[in-house]
């Protein structure tokens, strides 16, 4: 049983998984098991081109930031569980427990953050209920998102970057991939509110 399994290994996935990695050491997270898929082929950084992003550096390509970003995820939190190569078909259960099946394999899990973008080709059973036509996307690119209120699709399902109605910027879902990581953080400290920063000091 994992306590949170991210699907999409974009901007927005990794971001959250970087940051409920780095919450490690915090007694309410130190024996939680994460997992992430980190399938990329349909990420929309396979065809970037960075100049404008804070902290990367101008020309940087986006291809070369999902493997860095692997490789990061891998180097400084190698807790997490990295399952590369996987489609997730099927969601089934309720919070606490949930069961993701895969095209190869099944996993429980008590909370999921979905980040796979928001093309409309989106076909997750158990989820198409909540499909909605994007909000902040042009008519006819045809995009879609989960319904959710401040990412939180249902209770243990969470929605983060283009899925959950944010528009295609790498800052953009940087930020909702962490901010709904310190949303878990937060639950798993007994609702105080939590996040984490690394220091100098």
């Amino acid at each position: 049983m994992l306590d949170v399994l991210i699907i999409g290994g974009g901007v927005s996935g990794m971001s959250c998984a970087l940051v409920l990695g780095s919450a490690k050491n915090k007694p309410f997270a130190i024996d939680k098991k994460i997992g992430i898929f980190t399938h990329q082929k349909a990420s929309a950084l396979q065809d970037a081109l960075f100049n404008n992003a804070y902290g990367i550096i101008p020309g940087k390509l986006g291809s070369e930031l999902l493997t860095e970003s692997i490789q990061h995820l891998s180097e400084t939190y190698p807790h997490i569980t990295q399952i590369p190569n996987e489609k997730m078909l099927k969601i089934e259960g309720i919070f606490p427990e949930f069961t993701v099946t895969t095209n190869k394999s099944a996993y429980k899990t008590k909370i999921i953050v979905i980040g796979i973008g928001s093309a409309n080709t989106f076909a997750i059973d158990g989820l198409m209920h909540y499909v909605e036509p994007h909000q902040k996307a042009l008519p006819e690119k045809q995009r879609i998102q989960l319904k959710n209120s401040d990412h939180k699709v249902t209770d243990g399902i969470y929605a983060i970057g283009t899925l959950a109605g944010w528009r295609s910027q790498l800052a953009i879902a940087a930020g909702s991939g962490a901010a709904v990581a310190t949303d878990i953080l937060t639950l798993w400290n007994g609702g105080v509110q939590t996040h984490c920063h690394d220091s100098i000091r």
